[in-house]
């Protein structure tokens, strides 16, 4: 994983981890009993939460950054796929609510 930073509207939204492997983003955040830090999965327009035990906020960008779709996804769910996404973002849940994320706003992920 690799330390980076969410940046929307100039702002930091978070610092987070961005999967590096295909393996880091197919294991996910699988098995974590609490969500403390935001995983960027990329390429990625498809997620699940199968052998989850907290429910995540998931944001779907697309190619330009922009937010296509915002989703509250349960532990033990399949998400449909996003076919214009080329990222995905999860987070604890309440955190896009929190950042002030919305469906056309920019997330950048900026490396440090």
């Amino acid at each position: 994983m690799e330390p980076v930073w969410l940046v929307s509207k100039g702002n930091v939204l978070a610092s987070a981890d961005l999967a590096t492997t295909r393996a880091e983003r197919r294991r996910g955040l699988i098995g974590a009993a609490a969500v403390t830090t935001p995983l960027v999965l990329t390429p990625c327009n498809w997620v699940h939460s199968v052998g989850m035990r907290t429910t995540l906020d998931v944001a779907y960008v697309g190619a330009d950054g922009a937010v296509l779709d915002i989703r509250t996804l349960r532990p033990f769910r399949v998400a449909p796929p996003n076919r214009r996404a080329v990222t995905v973002i999860e987070a604890a849940r309440g955190s896009f609510e929190r950042w002030g994320l919305a469906v056309g706003d920019e997330v950048e992920v900026r490396r440090p």
